[in-house]
């Protein structure tokens, strides 16, 4: 297969046409869910029955609480549900999980990881499926909604350390936005040929045309979420190269829609809350051409190879060809969504690489739901940081000084997930026996090892499919680095967000540095690049670059 470069440049300008008509209505909406004053009948009736105070306002502490407890629960039912899956309804004769397989599990889908040691179709039923992986599909993205609102928050308030409240912004985020539009998404899904039945479908061989029954089940419902809460689990174990999760070339673009479609629309909402547009169109640029260029890269990167003699093939799902997979690999890297309609073993070396700093950068361009823009505006504060003490004045941000306190949680912030990333891959690497589970041989085997431990930090859950991560071992290592990738850079960024918020807003000045318009996009690019992905090169070098300059 080689790139047809016109249908490369004609998907692209579709999703950028689509995603830019979305932007400002979306984050219209997303701006008035969050800020409302007004609760819904279903939302009192919730309220009313666990007991919440909607009225509350939370300290930031009292935010993280209910988040991590959320989160604790959410884990246990996830875990105890596979392990009883043999005596639940709906099972289709499956039995209980492994313990270590449901652990990792449980642990990726709560952390919106979705990392998959399994193959889903042989191990799971329908009621596991939907009732317990589907629904943390829409949590797991709502928590990550709730924690860019309260950051945002921290920005706009003064004089206060509240930030909200965990348990509306929750309910809001899944009842107002995320079930709406998932519902939506599954009818275009099953109108483009998503599977969505009670059974199997029966088929013959091409090879034989022997009789066979492909597993079905509820399919266009959870890929809906599974691409709209940039969660990425799939169905089916070849997930969306799987013709029943992803028919054709149209359902491939509207999936790759859907998983950009929320984080390209909160810069919107985040220019709406602080009460300048300027600021949620600046973020975007940033996030735009990162986008636009990793695509284009990985275009080249998959291309070029076609051309050298060796060409691309396997891995590559033919029904897709090489335009719809390099924009899927890029978009799916760059979100924290992992799902994939090529294997991303199969990518040439240079392509790997990209998927691999796609997720280095931090996964903001855009990002997923929610951490994606959390944690440019993360990388924001160190752009002020810097120009500051450029031009010689205390660094400010939107009216908030910028000095020690929220710089080391900033700090802390930046190093977490290269920390667990790389620790976790050399601990692999350097113990033969962890090792193993590679098999390839030499920078590949390397690049195997980088691209899951890089992968769990940055909670995207993609892979390279050749490493075997469901024994004992790897299992809980993958699962310790998705939880810490997790909620550390969670809780650093709540409390970033109270220590905002208990400040006296300054006014602007002269001197002031303006965090809108073309300059600042660019400073904030570059620190984007330099603190982030520059972390892993030597990494990098060791696998992929050394991998494509032996090819």
């Amino acid at each position: 297969m080689e790139l047809n470069l016109f249908s490369f440049i004609t998907q692209l300008a579709v999703l950028v046409l689509l995603l830019g008509a979305a932007h400002q209505p979306l984050g219209a909406y997303l701006s008035t869910t969050f800020t409302s004053r007004r609760h819904l009948a279903l939302e009192r009736g919730l309220y009313k029955v666990s007991g919440v105070d909607a009225q509350a306002d939370q300290h930031w502490k009292v935010y993280v609480r209910s988040l991590l407890a959320f989160s604790a629960l959410s884990i246990v039912v996830v875990f105890l549900g596979q392990l009883l899956q043999g005596v639940l309804p709906f099972n289709q004769g499956h039995g209980a999980v492994d313990p270590w397989v449901a652990l990792n599990t449980a642990v990726s889908f709560v952390t919106n990881t979705n990392w998959q040691t399994y193959a889903p179709e042989a191990t799971l039923g329908f009621g596991v499926q939907m009732l317990l992986l589907a629904v943390q599909n829409f949590l797991s993205a709502a928590v990550g909604l709730a924690v860019v609102v309260a950051l945002v928050r921290g920005l706009v308030r003064s004089e206060t350390h509240n930030v909200g409240n965990f348990w509306v912004d929750l309910t809001r985020g899944t009842f107002r936005v995320l079930l709406p539009l998932a519902t939506v998404a599954a009818v275009v899904l099953v109108i483009t040929g998503v599977v969505q039945n009670w059974g199997g479908t029966d088929i013959h061989t091409l090879a034989s045309h022997a009789a066979q029954t492909v597993p079905g089940g509820p399919v266009a419902s959870q890929e809906a979420i599974k691409e709209l809460g940039t969660n990425g689990g799939g169905y089916f174990n070849a997930n969306s190269a799987h013709p029943f999760e992803n028919p054709n070339a149209f359902s491939s673009l509207f999936e790759v829609f859907l998983l950009l479609l929320i984080p390209f629309s909160l810069p919107a909402m985040y220019g709406r809350m602080v009460g300048d547009r300027r600021q949620g169109y600046t973020v975007l640029t940033v996030m735009v051409a990162f986008w636009l260029v990793s695509t284009s890269l990985m275009a080249w990167a998959v291309g070029s190879y076609a051309h050298t003699g060796t060409g691309v093939g396997e891995g590559f799902e033919q029904r897709l060809g090489v335009a719809p997979s390099a924009i899927f690999a890029t978009a799916t890297t760059l979100t924290s969504t992992g799902a994939v309609n090529v294997a991303h073993d199969s990518l040439p070396p240079l392509a790997g690489g990209l998927a691999m700093l796609n997720m280095m950068l931090g996964e903001i361009a855009p990002g997923g739901v929610g951490s994606g823009l959390y944690g440019l505006l993360v990388l924001a504060v160190v752009a002020v940081f810097i120009g500051g003490l450029m031009v010689g004045r205390t660094p400010e941000f939107l009216g908030k000084k910028i000095g020690a306190a929220p710089m080391k949680l900033v700090a802390v912030y930046i190093l977490t997930t290269p920390v667990l990333a790389l620790a976790g891959t050399s601990l692999t690497a350097g113990i033969p026996a962890l090792a193993a589970n590679a098999p390839a041989s030499g920078p590949h085997g390397f690049s195997e090892i980088l691209y899951a431990f890089t992968s769990a930090a940055n909670n995207n859950g993609s892979a390279f499919g050749g490493i075997t991560t469901s024994g004992p071992p790897l299992a809980a290592m993958l699962a310790v680095v998705m939880l810490l990738g997790r909620f550390i850079p969670m809780v650093l960024v709540l409390a970033l967000a109270g220590t905002l918020a208990k400040q006296r807003k300054v006014p602007d000045t002269a001197g002031t540095l303006a965090t809108h318009g073309p300059l600042f996009a660019t400073l904030l690019g570059g620190v984007s690049l330099l603190v982030t992905a520059l972390i892993y090169f030597p990494a990098l070098a060791l696998g992929p670059a050394a991998e494509g300059l032996l090819k």
